[in-house]
C-alpha cells in the first residue's frame, strides 16, 4: 500500500524514478523522503546510480593504476596515491607529500600511511558533508590489513572490500584449493596441506600421489613467481630448500600449459565473470624474477568453445563458492590450460582487485559499456540492486586485442633517476624511435597499434633499483604470440621507453633506502 502510494505521489508531483537513501529527487532539484529504498534494476538504474552518487569513494594505493578511469563512471571517486604519475595534471588525484623519511617494508604499510595523512584526513573532513549516513565515505585499495580497517574505521570510512582476515585466510594457496575442491573446480593433479623436509621425502610423497619427479611446490602464500618453485633435481631442491622446508606445501604435477587469468566479481545475484586473458610472464627484457608477472593480453580468439566455456563456468563456481563464504567483489582467477591434452585446470586465487583489473575494466567499458568493477562496487554501496548476469556478460563477448607490460628495472644497480617517460600517449615512429603526442589520464586516446599510453612510476629525483615498477604500457593489438614469445613490436616498445629514462651514477657517500622484495610491488 506505502509503495502504491508513493508511486502515485510521484507521478502526481513530478519526482524522478531515481532514489538513493531514502531519498528521491524532485525534477525541481528538492528532495523528498521515502520510507523504503528502490532497487535498481538493469544498467540504466546503476549508470544513473553512479552518475549521481554523492558518497565520496576513496582509492588509495602506491598508483592510480589498478582503477585508472573509474572516476569517469563514478562520481565522487577520488585517487590517493604516493606516485604523482600525472605531475599534477589529474584532477581526481591527490598526491599526500611525503613529510618525513620512511622506510615502507609493504604495500598495506605504504596504504597506511597515505590514509593516516593529514591531507589525506583534511580530504575526508573537506568531503564529509556529501555523506547522509553519518559516515566519511567509502574505502578502496588493493592492498590492505587489519591495521588499515582500524584506522579507516577511526577516520568514519566504510571499507568497500571483504574483511583483510577472510581475504588473508581465502588466498593461501592451501585454502583455495580446498575450496576449490569443494565447489568441483579442478586442479592440475597434486596434494596439498603436506610438509617436506628433505629432497627424498618430497619424492616420496609425490610418487604415493602419481606425480613423478617433475614438481612444481608452492607455499601458502606469495606472488609474481616468488613462492613458486620448481623441482626437477636435488639440485633444485637444494636451492630452494631454506623457502620450502618448514612451509606448509602444495605439490603439483608440473604441465605444459598456458597461464591465464580472468577477473571476476561475486555478488548477490550471481558471479559476473569478464574476459579471459593470457599471461605475461618471465621476459628478462620485463622482469628480474623467473615466472614473474609482468603483464596480460587479451584478444577475442583466446580459448574458444568448450575451453572457454569450461573455465567461466569453473570461474562462476568459485565465486558462488566464495560467496558462501561471506566473501564478495572482485577476485581473479588463474588458469592453467595443459596443452598436451587440453585440460583446463584452476592455478589460483587473487582475492583482490589485482594487476589484471585495468585490461579487464579497459574491455568491460570500451566495448561492453560497463566497467566490472562497478559491480564490486554496487556490493558495497548502500543500494539494492537486481541484475542479469548472464546477459551483461554477453556484452563483453566481442572486442579488441589490448595489451599492458609492466616495465620492472631488471638491472641489479641501484641509480638516481634523472630523466622518465611523461605519462601519456607515444606514438612508435618508422625508425623505431617513440615520440610523446599528448598528456593523457587513461588509455581512452589510444587509437591503434601505433600509438601506446604509458604510465610512469618512478619519476626524476627517485632511485632505480632491482624489481622497482618503472611504468606500465598499454597498447591496443597483441605484443605475445600464440606460442608465447614476445612479438617485435614489444621488443621495440620496451626498449624505446627504457631509452627515455637517464640515471645519476650514486656517489660512494649516498646510502638511499631501498624497499626491500615485499614493498616493490607497486601494483
Amino acid at each position: 500500500m506505502l509503495r502504491r502510494l508513493i508511486t502515485i505521489l510521484k507521478k502526481q508531483f513530478g519526482f524522478s524514478d531515481h532514489q538513493d537513501n531514502n531519498k528521491t529527487e524532485l525534477n525541481n532539484g528538492g528532495t523528498i523522503e521515502m520510507q523504503d529504498k528502490i532497487k535498481l534494476k538493469g544498467l540504466s538504474d546503476i549508470y544513473r546510480f553512479f552518475r549521481k552518487n554523492q558518497t565520496p569513494i576513496y582509492f588509495v594505493s602506491p598508483t592510480a593504476y589498478n582503477v585508472l578511469g573509474i572516476g569517469q563512471w563514478v562520481q565522487s571517486f577520488q585517487y590517493v596515491t604516493f606516485f604523482d604519475s600525472f605531475d599534477g595534471g589529474h584532477f581526481r588525484i591527490v598526491n599526500p607529500k611525503l613529510n618525513s623519511e620512511r622506510e615502507f617494508q609493504s604495500m598495506e604499510e605504504m596504504v597506511n600511511y597515505l590514509l593516516s595523512h593529514k591531507e589525506t584526513v583534511d580530504l575526508l573532513e573537506e568531503n564529509a558533508h556529501k555523506c547522509e549516513n553519518g559516515s566519511k565515505g567509502k574505502l578502496l585499495t588493493v592492498m590492505f590489513d587489519e591495521k588499515t580497517e582500524e584506522i579507516a574505521a577511526s577516520l568514519g570510512l566504510e571499507m568497500a572490500l571483504p574483511p583483510a582476515k577472510l581475504r588473508q585466510h581465502i588466498d593461501s594457496k592451501i585454502v583455495t584449493t580446498q575450496l576449490a575442491n569443494d565447489a568441483g573446480v579442478p586442479s592440475a593433479p597434486n596434494l596439498f596441506d603436506v610438509k617436506a623436509s628433505s629432497y627424498e621425502e618430497l619424492c616420496a610423497l609425490a610418487e604415493k600421489h602419481h606425480l613423478g619427479r617433475n614438481l612444481v611446490v608452492q607455499t601458502p602464500y606469495g606472488d609474481s613467481g616468488k613462492t613458486t618453485f620448481f623441482i626437477r633435481s636435488e639440485a633444485d631442491w637444494d636451492k630452494n630448500a631454506k623457502k620450502i622446508v618448514g612451509e606448509t606445501l602444495k605439490i603439483m604435477k608440473y604441465i605444459n600449459h598456458i597461464p591465464g587469468t580472468v577477473e571476476a566479481v561475486a555478488t548477490r545475484c550471481g558471479t559476473l565473470v569478464g574476459p579471459l586473458q593470457t599471461d605475461i610472464t618471465g621476459y628478462e627484457e620485463l622482469t628480474p624474477y623467473k615466472g614473474g608477472w609482468c603483464g596480460n593480453d587479451i584478444f577475442p580468439e583466446l580459448l574458444k568453445g568448450k575451453q572457454h566455456d569450461k573455465i567461466i563456468a569453473m570461474v562462476k563456481a568459485m565465486g558462488d563458492k566464495l560467496y558462501e563464504t561471506g566473501y564478495r567483489g572482485a577476485f581473479c582467477f588463474d588458469y592453467l590450460v595443459d596443452t598436451d591434452d587440453g585440460e583446463v585446470y584452476l592455478g589460483e586465487i587473487n582475492p583482490r582487485i589485482s594487476g589484471a583489473s585495468p585490461l579487464t575494466n579497459l574491455v568491460t567499458s570500451k566495448y561492453g559499456g560497463a566497467p566490472l568493477i562497478l559491480f564490486h562496487l554496487l556490493e558495497f554501496m548502500d543500494v539494492d540492486f537486481e541484475i542479469d548476469i548472464e546477459e551483461i556478460q554477453k556484452r563483453w563477448s566481442d572486442y579488441g586485442s589490448w595489451t599492458q607490460l609492466v616495465l620492472k628495472h631488471t638491472q641489479d644497480k641501484v641509480r638516481m633517476i634523472s630523466k622518465a617517460p611523461q605519462s601519456g600517449i607515444w606514438q612508435m615512429k618508422d625508425d623505431g624511435d617513440i615520440e610523446f603526442i599528448r598528456h593523457s589520464i587513461d588509455w581512452s586516446n589510444v587509437g591503434d597499434e601505433n600509438n601506446a599510453f604509458y604510465m610512469r612510476v618512478y619519476g626524476e629525483g627517485e632511485y632505480s633499483y632491482l624489481g622497482a615498477d618503472m611504468g606500465i604500457l598499454v597498447s591496443c593489438g597483441r605484443m605475445q604470440s600464440d606460442d608465447r614469445e614476445l612479438l617485435p613490436r614489444a621488443h621495440s616498445w620496451i626498449n624505446a621507453i627504457n631509452r627515455q629514462f637517464e640515471f645519476k651514477n650514486l656517489e660512494d657517500l649516498e646510502q638511499p633506502y631501498i624497499p626491500d622484495q615485499g614493498v616493490r610491488k607497486m601494483l
